[in-house]
């Protein structure tokens, strides 16, 4: 059964809003240090995609499970992560989430309920799949999410957690962030279907597609696949078509695209500027509300910078520590 139509309160509006500044950002800022080589390696940017996980994150608590991907700052930082101890890791720097251990794609924290980002594509949806198993067995009243990208949505991976998850009636979301592409291949030359969420109908599970660059239409999707769920009545799928405004990684000299589709997606299809007209238009927030979160997330970000720069490297002599388990 669908839930009625979920308006988005101020709180929420906000709390949505603010967080996709801050992925912004992030995002932003690690670009500028990998420029001038301050970063340890590469780093697959979310810049553009910030609806999804602000608007799916928004709906979870420290309780719920996400597993995410190599371009998974976005998700990591609307599940909790801090702004610092995100940018230290990605630093190297003792002071990281992983004590730089991670780096950019490999991000956890079970405090807050992130199994981690991963570097293998398609990695993270047996995880998060398993945590709903996890979860059913426990009787928790949570769900566990999985976020991938088109690309992930062919690897064999995705076909078989869905069965198993949709045989079993688990607890799990399975979010596909459609991007255009699978690193420079379009989407159109690599997947069967106009609509990744149609796959659903093998498995005999919903599957809805949205515009990922609205955070109501995501939000809702999430709210109906999440009611679903807790329900006992299994999985669902939501392909939320997006765009990435950088490259597929840093380097990347991204000859398969044109300078005017992308400038075409920064100008009329940027989530944040949509969302902001949404909340002034439904008077949920003042411009002036909405400047001073912009203002807080800049200043935040750049303290994080700060901590950074200025946090330890990690001590050799401790190069074992987490490596083996002591039970």
């Amino acid at each position: 059964m669908e839930v009625p139509f979920v308006m988005i309160d101020k709180k929420t509006g906000l709390w949505i809003y603010n967080k996709m500044n801050e992925i912004r950002d992030f995002e932003e800022t690690a670009w500028t240090l990998f420029t001038e080589n301050k970063l340890r390696g590469s780093v697959h940017l979310y810049t553009g995609e910030e609806a999804v996980a602000a608007s799916v994150c928004a709906q979870l608590t420290d309780e719920d499970l996400i597993a995410s991907t190599h371009r998974g700052h976005g998700h990591c930082i609307a599940k909790g992560a801090e702004l610092d101890r995100a940018l230290a890791e990605l630093m190297g720097k003792a002071t990281g989430y992983c004590k730089g251990r991670s780096g950019s794609m490999h991000i956890a924290d079970f405090t807050k309920g992130n199994l981690g980002a991963n570097a293998i594509v398609g990695g993270g949806i047996p995880i998060a799949t398993g945590g709903a198993l996890a979860l059913k067995m426990q009787n928790k009243p949570n769900v566990a999410v999985a976020f991938f990208g088109d690309g992930a949505s062919n690897q064999g991976t995705f076909h078989e957690s869905i069965n198993m998850a949709a045989v079993w009636k688990l607890p799990c979301i399975y979010v596909v962030e459609n991007n255009q592409f699978g690193m420079t291949v379009p989407v159109w030359q690599s997947t069967s279907v106009q609509d990744i969420s149609v796959r659903g109908a093998a498995y005999g599970i919903p599957g809805e597609t949205v515009d990922g660059n609205d955070v109501v239409a995501v939000y809702e999707a999430f709210a109906r696949a999440k009611e679903r769920a807790l329900k006992g009545e299994g999985p669902s799928i939501i392909e939320c078509k997006t765009y990435r405004w950088r490259g597929h990684w840093t380097g990347d000299p991204e000859v398969y695209r044109t300078r005017e589709e992308v400038e075409d997606w920064k100008q009329n299809k940027d989530p944040i500027k949509r969302f902001r007209e949404y909340l002034i238009k439904h008077k949920l927030a003042t411009k002036k509300e909405l400047d001073e979160i912009d203002a807080a997330a800049a200043e935040k970000m750049a303290k994080a910078v700060e901590f950074a720069m200025n946090s330890p490297e990690p001590d050799p002599a401790h190069v074992l520590d987490d490596v083996f388990y002591e039970g």
